[in-house]
């Protein structure tokens, strides 16, 4: 297949952006508006980006690794982590209420967020867990909300949903924790509470054996990109749960014990 123009590229986000800006589910694409390349479906992403940036979405503050964890790369069969944007005016802190009908299939995911503290230009070689540590100024237990706002989800390809930002619909970053070095980020222990029930639960060591080979994974892949994460940025390193969607309202807590809480309230 001839790799896609700018114009296709385009047309492609703006095809994606139509469920988030009060449309239907998204159906699949036509074969020339979709990218057969990981590379094709991240170039498509940026200009989704400017499409959420200029309809108000705020700009770029941080972003999240999907399918860092087995139990999401089994649920999604996807191999690969694979990563979008977040934009300010979709990041809560703490605590969030939000519209089931406002959306179309929302789900939950329970989280570590990263805080940069400092840039990770590359230029060195590249990221390792170890390396990556240094620029980590917080952590947090955070919530990201997801929306599978798709037809027949199943026949989109991985490319597809990276170029609209894998799923997300925004974050609830729970309170930031700098002492983070004190803690087993392998043996932490995180878990979803839907009202009174767990419903899902996990350990850090699930995010790609431990949580910053995600940061790794992710400080890596920007370079590559030519935009290299900055200091003030947040990254979501991956849900240490399987997403649990709701259709009800309902109170929604994640929990990463050592680090902080978040809380999404689900309304009509």
């Amino acid at each position: 297949m001839a790799p896609m123009t700018v114009e296709e590229m385009k047309r492609a986000a703006q095809h994606l952006a139509a469920a988030r800006l009060g449309g239907p589910m998204t159906p699949l694409p036509p074969p020339e508006l979709t990218p057969s390349t990981l590379e094709e479906g991240y170039r498509i992403q940026q200009y989704l980006n400017e499409i959420f940036i200029a309809e108000g979405f705020g700009e770029i503050v941080g972003h999240k690794i999907g399918c860092t964890t087995p139990v999401m790369q089994e649920y999604l069969n996807i191999s690969q982590p694979s990563a979008g944007a977040v934009y300010a005016n979709n990041v809560h802190q703490e605590r969030a209420t939000v519209s089931l009908s406002a959306h179309h299939n929302l789900g939950v995911e329970v989280e570590i967020a990263a805080r940069l503290g400092q840039d990770l230009p590359g230029g060195a070689g590249p990221y390792d867990r170890d390396s990556v540590a240094f620029a980590v100024k917080s952590l947090a237990g955070a919530i990201e909300l997801v929306d599978e706002r798709y037809q027949n989800r199943s026949e989109f390809n991985v490319a597809t949903l990276i170029a609209d930002d894998f799923f997300n619909v925004g974050v609830i970053l729970g309170a930031p924790q700098e002492n983070w070095r004190e803690l087993d980020l392998v043996n932490l222990a995180g878990r979803m509470r839907a009202g009174d029930q767990v419903v899902g639960q996990g350990r850090g060591g699930d995010i790609l054996g431990h949580p910053l080979n995600a940061l790794a994974w992710f400080a890596n892949h920007r370079v590559n990109l030519g935009r290299p994460l900055k200091a003030g940025e947040f990254v979501m390193l991956g849900s240490v749960v399987k997403t649990t969607h709701f259709t009800e309202p309902i109170t929604v807590r994640g929990e990463l014990d050592g680090l902080s809480t978040a809380e999404v309230t689900f309304v009509e």
